[in-house]
């Protein structure tokens, strides 16, 4: 069962890690409270997200959008992965300006970009081995090093999601798109337990209310609902690893009417019970 922290800020919008799991691993259940990469560096290893199974070896990866519930198991002793959990301004205009790059994040997991050829594997294996050498050694201006390195992988799949072919064209959310939610991505984030109403977040945006609803779900491939309902849920899954609160208090806390209305919404999404949640964690 992975845990789940809010820990993301503006003063620290990313967070890294690597590690190795010496034994195969149990499918487990996982959220995180940014957007995510990892690459597989040696090993076997799965992340499932709804019904699509992303599988693969090294210089294999995953994208996932924020609080994006899914499932990863490690297949085969050693395997080795390394992550970055990032907000979107850990990327920056002036990094890919004008780029695609929210939309790998924030499509339907069967449409994101994968390692599609064996030179693509090892650029993004050689990307995830600079990422593990710079957090271990953590030398002068490791994050800058880090910051350049990922976005260096991302404008690379951009490059390659926007090659011409042949069939027709789809509009997609660029970079001043997120930017004109990102009030609303921000009140989510730090009050994931405020049942924030879609005028609110529009208000805070300078847009209307179906302007807001038409451009949130270009940036991000949800309704505000369904967001905000994401919000509640990784809370309360934080809540029910970290504390010893009842199900009805846990509910209380994180937006929900009561223990059942998280339950159900909990069993949807996870595939678990809030108890059972618990219980693996622990």
């Amino acid at each position: 069962m992975g845990k789940l922290g809010f820990l993301l800020s503006e003063a620290h919008p990313f967070r890294v890690s690597y590690g190795t799991h010496r034994y195969p691993t149990p499918s487990q259940v996982s959220i995180h409270d940014g957007m995510e990469i990892g690459i597989v560096l040696s090993g076997a290893h799965s992340v499932t997200i709804d019904d699509t199974v992303i599988r693969g070896g090294p210089g294999d990866f995953w994208l996932l959008g924020m609080w994006e519930p899914h499932h990863w198991q490690s297949h085969v002793a050693d395997t080795q992965l390394v992550s970055v959990v990032f907000l979107p301004e850990f990327i920056g205009e002036e990094v890919l300006h004008n780029s695609t790059w929210p939309e790998m994040f924030t499509c339907a997991p069967e449409e994101r970009p994968v390692a599609s050829s064996p030179q693509m594997q090892r650029m993004v294996l050689d990307i995830g081995l600079e990422l593990r050498r710079e957090i271990a050694e953590k030398s002068r201006g490791w994050e800058t090093a880090i910051r350049l390195s990922f976005a260096r992988l991302l404008f690379t799949l951009t490059r390659q999601r926007n090659l011409p072919s042949g069939g027709g064209t789809r509009a997609v959310p660029r970079s001043s798109t997120l930017e004109r939610v990102r009030p609303a991505l921000a009140s989510v984030h730090a009050s994931p337990r405020d049942r924030i109403t879609v005028a609110d977040a529009a208000r805070a945006c300078g847009l209307s209310t179906a302007q807001f609803s038409r451009v949130f779900r270009q940036a991000t491939g949800l309704s505000f609902a369904k967001f905000r309902l994401r919000g509640h849920l990784a809370f309360a899954a934080h809540l029910l690893l970290t504390t010893d609160l009842s199900t009805d208090a846990v509910a209380g806390r994180s937006g929900f009417v009561d223990g059942s209305h998280l339950h159900r919404n909990f069993v949807e999404r996870y595939d678990c019970t809030p108890g059972q949640y618990r219980e693996f964690g622990q």
